[in-house]
């Protein structure tokens, strides 16, 4: 499974109530992805790229304060739970964070938590994204701390991350297991998992997400996995360490649903 195979090529992370009108959110349950595939609308990935890459940019030149999803804000909304998780890595590393983002734009997280990498000693963010995000990546973001990389197993080639971070990626992959068995073969200590919504019955759901065109305009299959059958496929590998809920959700056929997030240790 590389980079390349999973959708979309920015992720949405909603805020909560983002779903209130009919025609945006998360809908239907579909057997195959081929078929979620089908009834999905797709995106116009070049757009939203340079839409990222203009947010992201003036982040990066301290001309915004924060980007998610190529809309810049005031104010961060910090992920306390993830950030205290990288902290907490650091903090057993000698104060070192060394990480393996998959899916993580051009920066987006890595800029988001960069007041708090004064403290540490040394920091090394690597990028694991679609090759025009690591093309551009490299020649405009790229910096002592960030680099960008095409596949995981590139990555682990040249990088010794402590951590791999998934976050809000796997439930766009169409076979997130097969990424997080990538992620097993490395010699990461840790895996972080999260803003990651989950089925609330006994199976796994295949929906399909319709962003609200605020934010821009497309639709994509969108897995909401059964949460004791991904928490137990990490077991023998990973031991759980901590699990958290975020403040924010989606909702489905009504239901409230909670973004989710774990921290893993190698067994």
């Amino acid at each position: 499974m590389t980079k390349s195979d999973f959708i979309p090529p920015i992720i949405t992370r909603f805020i909560s109530g983002l779903n209130l009108f009919k025609s945006y959110g998360w809908f239907g349950n579909f057997s195959a992805w081929a078929e979620a595939m089908k009834q999905a609308e797709g995106y116009d990935g070049g757009a939203i790229f340079e839409k990222v890459k203009s947010a992201t940019l003036k982040v990066k030149n301290n001309e915004a304060v924060y980007e998610r999803d190529s809309i810049l804000f005031d104010e961060i909304e910090y992920s306390w739970p993830l950030l205290a998780a990288l902290m907490w890595v650091a903090a057993r590393k000698d104060g070192k964070l060394s990480v393996l983002d998959f899916g993580g734009s051009l920066g987006s997280t890595y800029y988001q938590n960069r007041a708090f990498y004064d403290g540490l000693k040394e920091v090394r963010w690597s990028i694991v994204e679609q090759e025009h995000f690591v093309e551009a990546g490299n020649s405009q973001f790229k910096s002592d701390q960030l680099r960008f990389y095409k596949t995981i197993q590139e990555c682990m080639k040249i990088e010794n991350s402590a951590v791999v971070l998934f976050s809000c990626v796997l439930q766009y992959l169409e076979r997130p297991y097969d990424t997080i068995k990538e992620a097993f073969q490395g010699n990461a200590e840790y895996i972080v998992i999260d803003s990651m919504p989950f089925n609330t019955s006994e199976k796994d759901r295949l929906t399909i997400q319709k962003v609200n065109p605020l934010i821009y305009k497309a639709s994509y299959p969108c897995w909401l996995l059964n949460r004791s059958e991904f928490l137990q496929f990490f077991k023998g590998q990973y031991s759980l360490v901590a699990e958290f809920k975020s403040h924010l959700y989606i909702k489905v056929d009504g239901e409230t649903i909670p973004y989710e997030g774990f921290i893993f240790k190698k067994s």
